[in-house]
């Protein structure tokens, strides 16, 4: 099989019910499987599936399990060359899953590839960056710099002119790995529960020895945090905590220590700001 598309849902049915339909409408020429697995969602969003996508595989969980783990679960079972993350908040473009496909198949040196991210308004959503540093971080600033160019894309149009690049990282709305790097690199680490798992895999990627590239042909919206947005508050910890834990694994402990107290002192600085206003 081509390729296996992960889909881990957590109360978006209406959403990811417009995802799983335009993954059918606009995915032709390749041989796929869908698999589905839902973080205990209590809105109906299993039972959506089950009857109007019956050839969805549905894994169903009794606990909220985290991203990470949700996608080892899909990974476990899928059966595809290629294997791929994609959020339920996600539209798929026309043929944009078979070229991500076509890409990886003519490119051996490329472990991971993701598409032009758009927001629902078509504008362009970025989905790449260097990896991080203590001071981007602290500074609160993602690198989007691409190779050859005098300056950052400002919008759709101009990273479609550029054609594929390479770069760091890509986001986990939309990613596409080949079977073979995950055998040779593991699976997402479990210890990231939400955030910068997506970093972490890419990381070890680049570490094995494999590119990771974005090839704007291909087309996705993303909507953007729809799980996220129901607990804010806790998203916000989670991304404080992934965050210093990747520059754990990544970097030094001492940097490590300094990024969380400098996330933890930001964050109380942004609520005092909030409570005087």
């Amino acid at each position: 099989m081509d390729l296996s598309i992960s889909i881990v849902s957590w109360n978006t049915c209406d959403i990811l019910r417009a995802c799983l339909k335009s993954i059918v409408e606009t995915t032709r020429d390749i041989d796929y499987e869908i698999i589905v697995v839902d973080n205990a969602s209590s809105d109906g969003s299993t039972a959506m599936v089950r009857a109007e996508f019956p050839q969805v595989i549905l894994i169903e969980n009794n606990d909220n399990t985290g991203f990470a783990k949700a996608n080892n679960q899909a990974y476990e079972l899928c059966s595809g060359r290629h294997f791929l993350l994609l959020n339920s908040d996600t539209i798929c473009m026309d043929g944009a899953l078979p070229e991500l496909v076509r890409f990886l198949d003519e490119q051996p040196n490329i472990g991971i590839v993701g598409p032009l991210v758009l927001n629902a308004d078509n504008t362009l959503q970025y989905s790449w960056a260097r990896f991080p540093t203590l001071l981007s971080e602290v500074c609160g600033m993602l690198n989007r710099h691409i190779d050859g160019c005098a300056s950052t894309p400002k919008n759709a149009e101009e990273v479609k002119s550029l054609g594929p690049f390479k770069t760091g990282w890509i986001g986990g709305c939309c990613m596409m790995l080949r079977r073979s790097v995950i055998e040779a690199v593991g699976a997402m680490d479990e210890s990231f529960f939400m955030y910068c798992e997506e970093m972490d895999w890419c990381a070890r990627t680049a570490a094995g020895g494999w590119e990771i590239w974005v090839d704007p042909t291909a087309e996705i919206v993303h909507l953007g945090g729809k799980s996220s947005a129901k607990t804010a508050g806790l998203a916000a910890g989670y991304l404080r905590a992934s965050k210093a834990a990747y520059f754990a694994k990544h970097s030094t402990k001492s940097a490590s220590i300094m990024l969380g107290l400098a996330l933890s002192l930001k964050s109380r600085v942004a609520g005092t700001i909030r409570r005087l206003r």
